[in-house]
């Protein structure tokens, strides 16, 4: 069975770009792992932050492709102060690629980050951070390279053990009054049943000697 990852990746416009995803798509499938994204596979009528949340929480890793969306032929940094610096032919990726890698690390899945050569090195999409960073050329020779390959067998490995991991899941509250004995006994670890226990015969016993002054005070 195939386990779900997050594909981020932005609209594309161009035919090599779609060529590009539909077959980085065809590949991880290759190595057991469903790509889904938010507005290519997923939809939904709430807002993208949620819906992106959701569609992350039921994956067990992420895969970061960013390509060019925007193209700059100057760019000016820092305008007005004194480190102002004019930079030349900028090209920069969908906002959303940051903001999904954000939140990918936020939630510990394991990361895939694929950046097309020439994009402007900044955020997360930096080779800094706590993942390894592939400038790649969109087209098919790109995925089947010795690098490539290794990383990706990495990944979906990393992938494979965080699904095998204890999910989670929030504890679930119940009103202890609707709780029976067998339900309260149940929900104790042994050191705890072992200290309820020990509790219980601490109270037996001072009852049983007030009993007996009570006694010997009547007798």
């Amino acid at each position: 069975m195939s386990t779900d990852v997050f594909l981020s990746v932005g609209r594309t416009y161009l035919p090599k770009q779609e060529a590009f995803v539909t077959e980085l798509e065809s590949t991880l499938r290759e190595v057991g792992v469903n790509p889904r994204t938010v507005g290519r596979s997923d939809f939904s009528s709430s807002a993208p932050l949620k819906r992106i949340a959701e569609v992350l929480d039921e994956c067990h890793g992420t895969v970061i492709l960013a390509f060019e969306r925007a193209h700059a032929p100057q760019y000016i940094d820092r305008p007005g102060s004194p480190k102002q610096n004019a930079v030349v032919d900028v090209r920069i990726p969908t906002v959303w690629n940051q903001i999904e890698a954000a939140m990918s690390y936020a939630k510990h899945k394991p990361l895939l980050v694929l950046v097309e050569n020439g994009l402007r090195d900044e955020g997360l999409l930096e080779a800094r951070y706590d993942w390894y960073v592939q400038w790649i050329s969109l087209d098919r020779d790109a995925l089947n390279t010795a690098e490539f390959r290794a990383v990706l067998n990495d990944w979906a490995k990393r992938v494979k053990a965080h699904e095998t991991e204890l999910p989670n899941t929030p504890t679930r509250i119940t009103d202890p009054e609707n709780l029976t004995v067998r339900e309260v006994l149940g929900a104790l670890t042994v050191p705890q049943l072992w200290a309820a226990a020990a509790a219980i015969l601490s109270i037996l016993a001072a009852v049983a000697a007030i009993a007996y002054k009570i006694g010997t005070a009547t007798a």
